[in-house]
C-alpha cells in the first residue's frame, strides 16, 4: 500500500517515551519488532490479529512505512490499545528512497538501542523494507508472506530480488494461504502456511440481535454485501451486471477505495457505497445482509489471496458466495460451506440459490458444517503455532527460548 499520513493525535518523539511503562511484561522477554507495508489503522486484517496476541506476551512494536515531513529525521509513536507499539518514521522530504531507507534503518537502530532491547525477533511483511534491516541483530527473523505482492498493481520492479533476498536472510517463512505456500515452499526450507483464520467469537455475535446500523437500516431486503479493500482484485463488472440485472437485489459495498479510479467503480441505486468501517462494527453490517459475497476478480493480483473475511462471513451466519479463488475452493468450496462460481450467469444463480436457502433445513444444515469446521480454527491458535516454530528456530540457532512459551 502506498505510503499516507495517519494523524494520531499528540505525537511523541522516541526520545521521549518509555516504551515498557505500564506494560508489565517479562523482564527477559525479547520484543517483537514488525516492518509493514499496511498503516496499522488501516484494515482490520492478518497483521492486526496477529499483533494483538503477540502483544499479550511481548513487546510489540509496529514498524510503519515512512511519512515525509519538513522535519528532521524523527520516530512517532503512540501505543495502541491492545498494547502494540505503532511507529511511524518522519523522514524528512526530498530525501531519495535510498537516503530514506538509510536514515529509516538508523532510526531503527537507534530504537532498538535506547530500549535496551538486548533480544528481539524481526517480523517482515514486505521485502520492500529490507534495506532498513542492515543495522538489525534478531534473534529470529520471520518472513510473514500474506500476499504476492509483485504481482499487485504498481508493485516495485525490484521487489521479486529483495523478495530472494528475504528468503536467504530468514529463518521461518509462513504464507497466508496454501496456494501461496504452494509457490514459497521450494524457496525456503522453513516454509510454514498459515492461512486465513477466525476470532469466531466476534463474528457470531451477529446471529445475536444486533441492530441495524444507521447507514444501512432503510436499504430494501434482499441485502447481499461485501467488506474489504475495493482495488484491482475486485469484480467491478461483475458487480456493476449484477446491480443491473437485479434491481431488486441491494448490494452494500464497505470499505476504502485503493488504487482504482472512484469514478470506475459501477453506480446504480441498488448499490450502496458505505466507506471504511471499523472492525467493531462488522457484526452489525453483517447480521442484516442476506448474501455475503466475495466478487473478485481472477487475475494475476488475486491468484494467491487467501480472504481473511471468507470465515468471518460464515462465523455470522451469512450464506457465503464466492469466485473461484483458489484458497476459497479449498476448502471452503470443497466442503459446500461456500458457493462457488465464476462468471457473471453463474454468480447471479448462486446468489439466487443463496438467498432461496435461507431459513430452511438446507440451510440450517449448511451453517452447522460451517460451525464444525470453524471450530477448528483461530487466530489465538495460529499465533501459538507459530510461537512455537520461532522458538524452535531459536533453539536450532543456539539462544535462549522465549519467556513463557513452551516447545515442543
Amino acid at each position: 500500500m502506498p505510503a499516507a499520513f495517519y494523524p494520531w493525535g499528540r505525537e511523541q518523539t522516541l526520545k521521549h517515551v518509555d516504551f515498557r511503562r505500564g506494560l508489565a511484561r517479562p523482564a527477559a522477554t525479547p520484543a517483537l519488532l514488525v516492518l509493514s507495508h499496511l498503516r496499522w489503522d488501516f484494515v482490520f486484517q492478518r497483521p492486526q490479529h496477529l499483533m494483538t496476541r503477540a502483544a499479550r506476551t511481548r513487546p510489540v512494536y509496529y514498524i510503519e512505512e515512512p511519512v515525509f515531513t519538513p522535519q528532521p529525521d524523527h520516530l512517532v509513536t503512540r501505543q495502541d490499545a491492545s498494547g502494540v507499539w505503532v511507529v511511524t518514521p518522519h523522514i524528512e522530504a526530498g530525501r531519495s528512497p535510498a537516503e530514506s531507507q538509510a536514515c529509516t534503518a538508523r532510526l531503527l537502530t537507534e530504537l532498538v538501542r535506547d530500549e535496551g532491547l538486548a533480544e528481539y525477533d524481526l517480523w517482515v511483511y514486505t521485502p520492500m523494507e529490507l534495506p532498513v534491516t542492515a543495522g538489525l541483530q534478531p534473534r529470529v527473523t520471520v518472513y510473514d508472506c500474506m500476499d504476492e505482492l509483485a504481482n499487485f498493481r504498481g508493485a516495485p520492479p525490484e521487489l521479486r530480488g529483495r523478495e530472494e533476498a528475504l528468503f536467504q536472510q530468514a529463518d521461518l517463512v509462513f504464507t497466508g494461504g496454501h496456494r501461496l505456500y504452494e509457490a514459497k515452499r521450494e524457496r525456503h526450507p522453513g516454509a510454514h502456511p498459515f492461512p486465513s483464520s477466525v476470532d469466531a467469537a466476534h463474528f457470531a455475535q451477529a446471529r445475536s440481535g444486533l441492530a441495524d446500523p444507521a447507514d444501512q437500516r432503510d436499504l430494501p431486503r434482499p441485502r447481499l454485501g461485501f467488506y474489504g479493500v475495493l482495488d484491482e482484485r475486485f469484480d467491478i463488472d461483475l458487480i456493476g451486471e449484477l446491480a443491473r440485472r437485479r434491481p431488486e437485489w441491494q448490494f452494500v459495498l464497505l470499505g476504502p477505495v485503493v488504487k482504482i479510479d472512484p469514478a470506475d467503480l459501477p453506480r446504480a441505486e441498488n448499490l450502496h457505497y458505505l466507506g471504511m468501517k471499523k472492525y467493531a462494527e462488522l457484526p452489525a453490517y453483517l447480521a442484516h445482509w442476506d448474501v455475503a459475497l466475495l466478487p473478485f476478480a481472477l487475475n494475476e493480483a488475486t491468484e494467491f489471496i487467501s480472504p481473511t473475511k471468507t470465515p468471518e462471513y460464515l462465523a455470522a451466519g451469512v450464506p457465503v458466495v464466492s469466485s473461484g479463488i483458489r484458497d476459497v475452493i479449498r476448502p471452503y468450496g470443497e466442503r459446500d460451506l461456500v458457493r462457488i462460481a465464476d462468471g457473471v450467469d453463474a454468480f447471479e444463480a448462486a446468489c439466487a440459490a443463496a438467498l432461496a436457502e435461507r431459513g430452511t433445513a438446507a440451510g440450517q444444515a449448511r451453517q452447522e458444517r460451517a460451525d464444525a469446521y470453524l471450530s477448528t480454527l483461530s487466530w489465538d491458535r495460529t499465533w501459538a503455532d507459530m510461537s512455537a516454530l520461532i522458538e524452535r528456530a531459536a533453539a536450532d540457532r543456539g539462544v535462549l527460548p522465549l519467556v513463557g512459551v513452551a516447545n515442543d
